[in-house]
């Protein structure tokens, strides 16, 4: 399940674009909502639904909590798959 933090970025990066969220930078500290790139609750829904088509899973549906940054996105991604 490991990706490349780059690839990850950039299907970030694409979905903000659709829903036109475009940040000056996408920092691993950047929040999803409020302030930060201001997801709303369908938006959040929308970005799950991409990163499950292209990776095969999503931190928005893999319990625990739900990701609150770009970097918690991110952490998902590159966290070693466990047996």
């Amino acid at each position: 399940m490991a990706q490349d933090k780059n690839t990850t970025l950039a299907v970030i990066e694409q979905f903000l674009k659709l829903v036109q969220k475009e940040p000056e930078a996408l920092t691993d500290d950047l929040p999803l909502y409020g302030e930060g790139l201001g997801l709303d609750s369908l938006e959040a829904a929308e970005l799950s639904a991409v990163l499950e088509d292209k990776f095969g899973s999503d931190p928005f549906s893999a319990g625990g909590d739900l990701p609150q940054t770009v970097g918690d996105i991110l952490g998902f991604y590159e966290a070693p798959a466990t047996a």
